[in-house]
Parts: C-alpha cells; structure tokens; sequence
C-alpha cells in the first residue's frame, strides 16, 4: 500500500464520532466511526480539501444498538 499511498490523515477518536453523527443526522445513513473517517478527515482539515472535488467513501454499519445508543447520548 506504502508504495500506492500519496498520504494519509490521521483523526481522534472524537473526530470519527462527530463525523458519524453528522453522516446519520444529514444523510440518514448509518455508519460505524471507521466507515466515517474519509468525512472526519475532510472536517479536520477543509482548506487542504478546498477547490477539489472529492469524493468520499464511507462505509461499515458495524454498529451495535449500543453503541449507537451511547454515540447519541
């Protein structure tokens, strides 16, 4: 993968649950944190992203009805 990676952007725990929120709140899909990442990193850091088109793959839905309850809570 190193050899096929231009770079990688690293986020908090804190910033996958916002981003996770944010994607069920907005687009009403549900995705575990991880499955969040890809938009987590563009909220971190917008400008690196501005005047781009970007395309965001979030996915996983690992996400048990606990986990979802304390995300919301």
């Amino acid at each position: 993968m190193r050899d096929h990676l231009d770079d990688f952007v690293l986020v908090s725990e804190a910033a996958l649950r916002d981003a996770t929120r944010l994607m069920i709140a907005k687009t009403r899909n549900l995705v575990e944190p991880a499955g969040a990442a890809p938009l987590a990193a563009v909220l971190a850091d917008p400008g690196r992203f501005k005047g781009r088109n970007v395309a965001l793959i979030c996915s996983g839905g690992n996400i048990s009805p606990a986990q979802l309850a304390a995300l919301i809570a």
